[in-house]
């Protein structure tokens, strides 16, 4: 094996070192958001996922969410809520709650019931228009398809990019995917709720609300 000079594995090392930084560098960066104040309001906007059905209330996500990042999270989840249902709440709920910042996580219902997902694309696109209208920072997160091994649709990943926000796709897809994390067939147990109020702590500290 040939050895290498002193001089030549330094150049060597600092080309690796160049290329790594490169590499990070080209690495999509989270889209920042407001840095949440002690006093700040984070709404947890959804369906049966943020109510935290198959769990106590403080096993819910929005609960444990608060636990973790000391500031108030208001569980404003509706089991069984459509996007539909949910676009037309959203105002009073920000009228009554004033968030600084909002968790947005529709379109699970939609797709138990075989509605039209381009119907909920555009429930969701009118949603996040009304929080941004209004200046509130704003977390997507994708809800999976109720299929094996399915992923969420498109449509959250396209809307994310299209208002520059911050994406959760993955966790609740992990989730789901794991009986060990189940309470039934499409809701976490306390286990995984804790999972996704992890991911969603980590996601909004790369953001800078933290």
């Amino acid at each position: 094996m040939p050895v290498r000079s002193p001089a030549r594995a330094a150049f060597w090392l600092a080309g690796v070192w160049l290329l790594l930084a490169l590499l990070a560098a080209c690495q999509p960066k989270v889209p920042q958001l407001p840095r949440l104040s002690a006093d700040d309001v984070v709404l947890a906007f959804g369906d049966s996922l943020t109510h935290g059905t198959g769990v106590a209330t403080t096993e819910a996500y929005p609960a444990q969410l608060q636990a973790i990042i000391g500031r108030q999270v208001v569980n404003a989840g509706v089991p069984g809520e459509t996007t539909a249902q949910g676009l037309a709440r959203l105002a009073d709920a920000l009228d009554t709650h004033a968030p600084r910042l909002v968790l947005l996580c529709l379109g699970g219902n939609d797709m138990l019931r075989g509605m039209d997902m381009g119907e909920a694309e555009a429930n969701v696109r009118d949603m996040v228009r009304l929080i941004r209208e209004r200046g509130i920072g704003l977390v997507l997160i994708g809800v999976p398809e109720p299929r094996l091994l399915s992923d969420p649709p498109a449509f959250y990943a396209t809307v994310a990019e299209e208002f520059g926000l911050p994406y959760e796709g993955g966790v609740f897809d992990d989730v789901l995917k794991s009986p060990a994390l189940k309470s039934d067939p499409i809701h976490p147990n306390a286990q995984g709720y804790r999972q996704v109020a992890e991911a969603l702590a980590a996601l909004l500290a790369e953001a800078g609300a933290l």
